[in-house]
């Protein structure tokens, strides 16, 4: 009775029939190339340098969201899918108030966004009590920065 293919085929760790294993006497050894007189290709045999490319950065606000929490719950961590909702979050809530901004400019016939029309947008996108307190931390963080100059 013929055996299945399955038993007959080698297993993962034995040597497969005709390939000699590593360090094996039957394997064939290279000659070595260049002895002492032996003369060096090209320019002195410098070796070429590798230039390994470094990965496009990606920028996140993880590390702002993470100071807050610390700031707020010192003891309590954050998981990688909990972090990218949160700077989901702020990238969005940035850019709404960076486009209302941007309209409050053109309405008024300016070109430039100032500090005014940045809380006059939060006034208009964040609810009651979360806009006044958005107010006041940048009127803060505002004052902080111009007395600092």
């Amino acid at each position: 009775m013929p055996r299945s293919p399955a038993k007959t085929s080698p297993r993962k760790g034995s040597p497969r029939k005709g390939s000699p294993r590593k360090g094996s006497p039957s394997r064939k050894a290279s000659p070595k190339r260049g002895g002492k007189g032996a003369k060096r290709a090209g320019k002195g045999g410098r070796r070429r340098r590798v230039v390994k490319r470094r990965r496009r950065r990606r920028e996140s606000y993880g590390i702002y969201i993470y100071k807050v929490l610390k700031q707020v719950h010192p003891d309590t961590g954050i998981s990688s899918r909990a972090m990218s909702v949160m700077n989901s979050f702020v990238n969005d809530v940035f850019e709404r108030i960076a486009s209302e901004a941007s309209r409050l400019t053109s309405a008024n016939r300016r070109s430039t966004v100032s500090s005014r029309e940045i809380q006059t947008a939060v006034r208009l996108l964040l609810p009651g009590e979360l806009a006044k307190h958005a107010v006041s931390e940048g009127t803060k963080a505002v004052t902080k920065y111009t007395t600092s100059r």
